[in-house]
């Protein structure tokens, strides 16, 4: 028995909002949606790896989500970390930086924090 990731999935109050962010900070697209009375459900690909993130918006659930101490993040490799840095400052998205490990953060429009890292050559 072999289990393999599917996709990771983040509840998200404005899936508009959200899906401008994601597209424009990290160059996520749409890859497939799907919507029912109460939710919608929008998978996100980066065109490269099969790895899929899930934004799902809840029909009821319209204020903030409480994301508790929010330890838990994503991480996405950039082959020019330079220039993404740049593209995020001036986005002013950047919640946190760690010059001495060489990382950053970026926090979307719901509060998760997503770890920037330079990919490895």
């Amino acid at each position: 028995m072999q289990f393999t990731f599917a996709h990771n999935n983040l509840n998200v109050a404005d899936l508009s909002a959200s899906l401008a962010f994601y597209e424009k900070a990290l160059g996520l697209r749409e890859v497939r949606r799907r919507t029912a009375e109460h939710f919608t459900l929008v998978y996100l690909g980066d065109g490269v790896t099969p790895h899929q993130l899930e934004l799902t918006c809840l029909a009821d659930h319209p204020q903030p989500y409480d994301l508790g101490e929010n330890e838990i993040h994503l991480a996405f490799a950039v082959d020019d970390f330079e220039a993404a840095h740049a593209m995020h400052k001036e986005m002013g998205c950047i919640c946190f930086e760690n010059e001495a490990m060489g990382i950053y953060f970026i926090s979307d429009p719901d509060g998760y924090w997503l770890e920037i890292v330079p990919a490895h050559k």
